[in-house]
């Protein structure tokens, strides 16, 4: 145990000296301190404007031009309903004035409507994922039924009402609500994906580097294999969950501090009020899930002979993964997280840390069948942990050709 106490410290003193570990914490923590309080500082160099408005943000303006000044009206509060993102205004420039203000900015983009059933869009840019023209479809249809109202009688305002008249609706959820869940969900596991691929790169790289300088046959004399094993990857799994926690803890921090100027993001809530019992999920789920894979790399990092065989080495191990990270990635994106290859990769445990979590976010899992796949992880964990330490054991001596992994696994389970 006094072993595997000085390994642990050791290894994590080496990680808060490495430069690229506290320089890639210090980076994430001023990028997302620069996006949190982006909004707080726009309003600052808004505010010295006296034409803006108080609101942080400015709506941009969106020019409507029709013929019928008669009816002029009631078609900007039908496009007002459609376009709450913009500062609907009348135009009564023509079409070469009002493609001069798009240009300079004046205006960000205008309809002009030919009759009750065509129109035609300016805007300066068209962005890829401009959609005004879609919504103005519909907005104009509501022109036409509007107009074909007033010609029976109907005055303009109000048949303006009866257009524009919207019906209360409720959603209750029964189960949960994957609009609400996805962000963070997808956050933790891109984290995992990271997190797993940078830290057990990193052992299975400390191993073969201590292992080709010969320093590990002076360590081997000195402390026991399996406290050198254990006290690597405990080390790179608390430097992890520190490094994470200095991330987002700094990102609670200066959300908190710049709520306000953040409005009613849907985005940026979702992410940061993640329900309690979610978050000690993640927690099982992340843990268990790095300590796997991070026996596995150290196990598969003592077998190589020279630094240049670890990439070569680790390639199943990574393969795995990412097979695993693709599976959950497309079906979180489809929408459809009960699926058979989820339920599946949720009780196999170099896939579950994803899969289960990924399901547990995003709808409605039963108790036991949580309760099996934690079961399965932990156990898993533990046995590979025994079986790379024993790996462990025989290849830090073992020099010349690496052995495969079938006679490594072969030779630990009869050890």
């Amino acid at each position: 145990m006094n072993q595997f106490g000085t390994i642990l410290k050791f290894e994590l003193k080496y990680f808060f000296k490495n430069k690229t570990f506290v320089g890639i914490t210090i980076f994430f923590v001023v990028l997302i301190a620069a996006v949190m309080f982006f909004p707080r500082i726009i309003s600052i160099f808004e505010s010295d404007d006296p034409d803006e408005g108080n609101t942080p943000f400015s709506k941009p303006v969106m020019l409507v031009k029709t013929d019928d000044t008669a009816k002029e009206d009631a078609v900007k509060d039908i496009f007002e309903t459609y376009f709450t993102d913009y500062d609907v205004r009348l135009a009564t420039e023509n079409i070469e004035e009002i493609q001069k203000m798009i240009i300079a900015g004046v205006a960000e983009c205008a309809f002009v409507m030919q009759n009750d059933t065509s129109f035609t869009y300016y805007v300066n840019n068209l962005s890829l994922y401009d959609t005004n023209a879609e919504i103005a479809s519909e907005a104009v249809s509501r022109v036409y039924q509007m107009n074909a109202m007033i010609n029976e009688g109907i005055s303009a305002q109000d048949a303006a009402d009866i257009i524009n008249f919207r019906v209360s609706g409720e959603v209750v959820s029964l189960g949960k609500s994957q609009i609400q869940n996805f962000f963070y969900t997808y956050i933790m596991i891109f984290a995992l994906y990271m997190v797993i691929l940078l830290y057990g790169q990193m052992v299975a790289t400390n191993v073969a580097t201590e292992k080709s300088s010969r320093a590990m046959e002076l360590l081997v004399t000195s402390a026991k294999p399996t406290s050198m094993m254990f006290g690597k990857v405990l080390a790179s799994c608390l430097a992890g969950l520190i490094q994470l926690i200095a991330i987002f803890g700094s990102a609670v921090l200066f959300y908190n501090l710049n709520r306000s100027y953040w409005g009613e993001n849907m985005i940026i809530d979702s992410i940061f009020n993640i329900p309690a019992s979610l978050l000690v999920y993640m927690l099982v789920f992340f843990i268990l899930g790095f300590l796997i894979y991070a026996f596995m790399f150290g196990a598969v990092g003592s077998t190589a002979t020279k630094l240049e065989d670890i990439n070569t080495s680790v390639m199943p191990i990574t393969m795995l993964f990412i097979v695993a990270f693709i599976v959950v990635m497309m079906s979180m994106t489809s929408g459809e997280v009960d699926n058979p290859a989820m339920i599946v990769c949720s009780f196999i445990p170099f896939t579950s840390p994803m899969a289960m979590f990924t399901r547990i976010a995003m709808s409605t899992v039963p108790w036991y069948e949580i309760a099996i796949s934690i079961a399965i992880l932990v156990g898993s964990t533990i046995g590979v942990g025994v079986i790379s330490a024993k790996i462990y054991r025989m290849g830090v001596l073992m020099y010349g050709t690496p052995p495969t992994i079938g006679n490594l696994i072969k030779a630990a389970l009869k050890s």
